[in-house]
């Protein structure tokens, strides 16, 4: 004899209550208010704006219709320059941020002296690299060394973050075998940490590289030398057509170094294509 089951009545079991989530309504609202009081702040001048278009395309005619190409071995230089500059301030926070993230590094530099370095790190970080130039010019001068100097600064906060993080993220086995087999921690960092963490720092540098370059034609602005002091004299003097020059100079340079970097980072983490 078969028994069917009586069905749940309906509302039987209680619904669970809705969340309320009355801190993070609070939170966008404050947060939408900060945003609209800022842009109101700004004091725009929407006339300004009307006549943007008509202005850009006039500039733009005058920039490449058509470039001064005679002012391409120049321009080529100057940005052969930033470059340079981008290549040294990379070598140098490499040289000193690495020995720095192991140390940042959990499980193998002291806590006294871990939390100070990554502090560090972010103090770095918050500095954008022209300041750093301008609190170094009384001692370099306005040099090319001040920007590939203020670079080198700048790339250690970057690249000691994320050469920790990328150590804390190994794969725990090399290491745990390094040490099984009785190695100092001089040697479970180079036979059992470095070997895999090296194509993701490596990774890392050439990104920072990327990035370096287009920081030295920034820091040329205020005087440091290359593509963007030259940029700056061209705009300060309206030769507009020489600036044409200097901007599409720029964008092929950067373009082509972004596709070898890219190339390189990819062949690094990811191996030879087959």
């Amino acid at each position: 004899m078969s028994v069917l089951a009586a069905p749940p009545t309906v509302g039987s079991t209680p619904r669970p209550s809705k969340p309320r989530r009355i801190g993070a309504r609070l939170v966008a609202v404050a947060l939408t208010a900060l945003v609209i009081g800022a842009f109101w702040s700004v004091q725009i001048d929407w006339s300004q704006l009307v006549g943007f278009p008509s202005n850009l395309v006039r500039y733009l005619g005058l920039m490449f219709l058509p470039p001064d190409l005679s002012a391409v071995p120049e321009a080529f230089a100057a940005t052969v320059l930033s470059v340079q500059m981008a290549w040294l301030g990379t070598v140098i926070g490499i040289v000193i941020s690495l020995p720095l993230s192991f140390l940042a590094t959990n499980g193998i530099g002291p806590a006294w002296l871990r939390w100070p370095l990554r502090g560090l790190f972010a103090l770095i970080r918050a500095v954008p690299e022209v300041v750093i130039a301008v609190l170094i010019l009384s001692v370099t001068g306005l040099t090319a060394f001040t920007g590939a100097l203020a670079i080198g600064i700048g790339s250690i906060g970057t690249l000691g973050k994320w050469g920790y993080e990328a150590m804390e993220g190994a794969e725990p086995g090399p290491i745990e075998a390094a040490r099984a087999a009785g190695g100092s921690t001089a040697q479970v960092l180079r036979w059992g940490l470095w070997p895999t963490v090296t194509p993701e720092v490596l990774a890392f540098w050439l990104y920072r590289f990327e990035i370096n370059v287009r920081a030295s034609a920034i820091l040329g602005l205020i005087g440091a030398g290359g593509i963007g002091k030259m940029l700056a004299d061209n705009v300060q003097f309206r030769i507009w057509d020489s600036v044409g020059t200097l901007l599409i100079v720029v964008i092929v340079v950067t373009v082509l170094i972004d596709l070898a970097s890219g190339a390189l980072r990819r062949r690094i983490v990811h191996g030879p294509r087959k």
